[in-house]
């Protein structure tokens, strides 16, 4: 979990448990080709203009946000600790006295501490020139709520670092907005979702916002009932939606799955993408083991042909139900 600190009214602290070993999770933040994938709150992407990684060295950038804003980032780096700690000095790239006055001026440092099990507590320390200055970066900009989505992307991103992504893709004869209805409304959505040879879900919630939730059961053929859920993360009419999926139970908590007397992932980041094509769609799943050990994700490598067989039953009824509409 992401957790805010503010012990002094001048500082923003935020701190999160990844599921990856030290070196891993140091090179994902201090590799470009690495860091611009996740750095930022949830929509950003980035733009990198230099990154010289060394002390007095700066790392400079343009963050553009989803409303198509560009906010420009130049830091210099005044300490680096390898595998341990990383301080810089952050101003927006205009003059810095202006970006003082605005308050997007601070000292960063971020440590990287190595905790049993292969995990990597990752926690970023800002200092503003003055409780104003902070008060201000968290009422104009979203500074916590964007400081906790980027350290969950940076728990996303590692999570793939970790594990080759099961990836399935199929293109449907109809068109985006049609397979966006059957996949983000829930009278479309029971009908058809699962894999062959299921019954048609139940479902208890479909909450299809971040943070929201959908909980659901499925008879089995032979007629026990599984329940799941998936907890949203992102989700980007009409093309993107991105979930934590996991087995559980009639309560909405994590299960192990009920079928596998191997440890299977308790949770799977799942992606999926809409793209359209000439009158038709490309749907794309992209699953990857999250917050997993190292056996779950020996049991998810071992599994991928029952993943593409239980994935491609799903389109294939997804194809079936698209018909009919």
């Amino acid at each position: 979990m992401t957790a805010p600190h503010t012990p002094a009214d001048n500082e923003i602290i935020l701190s999160r448990v990844l599921h990856a070993p030290r070196e891993l999770v140091w090179q994902a933040w201090t590799d470009p080709q690495h860091v611009v994938h996740w750095w930022g709150p949830r929509g950003f992407t980035n733009t990198t203009k230099q990154h010289d990684f060394r002390v007095g060295g700066y790392w400079e950038h343009i963050m553009h946000g989803p409303d198509g804003v560009n906010y420009p980032n130049k830091c210099q780096f005044k300490e680096i600790v390898p595998l341990e700690r990383i301080t810089y000095l952050l101003g927006g790239g205009s003059d810095l006295a202006d970006e003082e006055r605005r308050g997007a001026t601070f000292t960063a440092t971020w440590t990287f501490e190595s905790l049993e099990g292969n995990r990597t507590r990752l926690t970023g320390r800002m200092v503003f020139p003055s409780k104003e200055a902070r008060d201000r970066v968290v009422r104009d900009y979203g500074a916590i709520e964007g400081g906790k989505q980027t350290l969950e992307r940076a728990a996303e991103y590692t999570a793939a670092m970790l594990t080759k992504p099961f990836v399935i893709s199929r293109e449907f004869a109809a068109p985006l907005d049609l397979v966006w209805r059957v996949w983000s409304e829930p009278a479309h959505f029971s009908q058809w979702f699962g894999p062959k040879g299921f019954q048609k879900m139940t479902l208890a919630k479909f909450d299809l916002q971040p943070g929201g939730m959908m909980h659901y059961s499925m008879p089995t053929p032979d007629g026990k009932v599984m329940w799941g859920r998936a907890v949203y993360r992102e989700v980007v009419p009409p093309t993107k939606i991105v979930w934590i999926n996991s087995f559980s139970d009639k309560d909405g908590g994590i299960t192990p799955h009920p079928f596998s007397k191997d440890p299977w992932p308790l949770q799977l980041l799942t992606t999926l993408t809409l793209t359209a094509q000439g009158g038709k769609t490309l749907v794309t799943i992209h699953w990857v083991p999250f917050d997993s050990t190292e056996a779950e994700r020996a049991t998810f490598e071992a599994g991928r042909e029952s993943m593409k067989m239980g994935w491609g039953g799903t389109f294939d009824q997804l194809g079936g139900y698209l018909a009919q509409c």
